[in-house]
């Protein structure tokens, strides 16, 4: 295959070797994964080849690509040591989190993730994998109203129940809420079997998914019969004042103006609250106003309040989800 007539050939001079060395092998074996699927992912993501011998690691490619796979070999080689596994998941978050510009200086460790950056929770500890997830979640700390806006598959609300689980743990709130607009795509309530909470509970599960990962299952149970954690409709917030409690609106795009309004004025005293949505995947009637789009209008500025965006490149399932948003933006980009 001959080089592109676009893209100067690689310099001699750039082609160098960075040598890294491991001193608990143990924990290097870890860090290559199994058959050295670790090492695949980092050579295929940064086009850079990365050799082993003995308790060193090589890496040979270009000086941005080898400075940056420094940096994600080392990052995750100091999460080993403090104790923590690493799988597929981890060195993504790795890979998007490390840069040429931020490298260190040899034999320093980078640190992807700041103090208490870490959520934990009772299965498992979560961390952001992407700049832009790292903002939202410090913000959701920080603030007492945050909004995470963008695509499918980028940890908005996954994100926010983990801070949510993650205060009820240390008992910084007294309860969860977790809520969702009960709006259609294509099919009608009506038509599903079942009393009013059977027919609600399909468009919560994915809010059910995320507790179950974080929390036992029978913790689950037990806290959703006490009223300690709170899945339902946003019809049925009307009236409510939420005290004491961590509270999530997922899929707010398909929220009218008047609900959104309702819902950011249920805040109580000792709350934070956290709206998400995707201003793509608006289910309301043709003419509707989205309540997201509304509160994005009117509270932009105000104290208290944060906004952070999303975009393909923090998609953190499938690959492919990513690939599939970016063409459906070019093709609407198209008109």
């Amino acid at each position: 295959m001959g080089i592109s007539a676009l893209t100067p050939p690689t310099s001699p001079e750039d082609m160098v070797e960075t040598v890294l060395e491991f001193p608990d092998n143990r924990l290097l074996i870890e860090l290559c994964g199994e058959y050295d699927r670790n090492l695949a992912q980092i050579e295929h993501q940064l086009g850079i080849h990365v050799l082993r011998r003995g308790n060193r690691l090589t890496v040979v490619g270009e000086k941005g690509a080898r400075e940056q796979a420094a940096a994600v070999l080392r990052s995750l080689y100091a999460r080993l040591e403090a104790g923590r596994g690493v799988v597929a998941g981890d060195v993504d978050g790795a890979l998007r989190m490390a840069h040429p510009q931020a490298a260190t200086p040899e034999g320093e460790q980078i640190e992807l993730f700041s103090p208490g950056m870490e959520l934990r929770t009772r299965k498992k500890p979560i961390e952001p994998r992407t700049e832009a997830q790292k903002t939202y979640v410090a913000n959701l700390f920080r603030n007492e109203l945050g909004f995470g806006i963008g695509p499918a598959g980028t940890g908005k609300t996954y994100l926010a129940v983990a801070v949510g689980v993650t205060m009820f743990i240390s008992g910084a709130v007294e309860r969860i809420v977790l809520s969702r607009p009960a709006v259609e795509a294509g099919e009608r309530l009506g038509f599903l079997p079942g009393d009013m909470k059977e027919k609600v509970d399909p468009y919560m599960q994915p809010l059910y998914d995320a507790l179950n990962d974080f929390l036992p299952a029978r913790q689950v149970e037990k806290l959703l019969a006490e009223k300690r954690i709170e899945i339902a409709p946003l019809a049925f917030m009307r009236g409510r004042t939420l005290s004491n409690a961590f509270v999530v609106l997922d899929e707010a795009q398909n929220a009218t103006a008047m609900q959104m309004k309702m819902f950011l004025t249920r805040l109580g005293e000792g709350s934070r609250m956290v709206i998400t949505g995707d201003r793509t995947q608006v289910d309301l009637p043709r003419g509707v106003t989205s309540g997201l789009s509304e509160a994005e209008r009117i509270l932009k500025g105000v104290n208290g309040v944060s906004f952070n965006y999303f975009t393909s490149k923090d998609v953190v399932r499938h690959p492919l989800v990513a690939r599939i948003i970016e063409a459906w933006d070019a093709d609407e980009a198209k008109g």
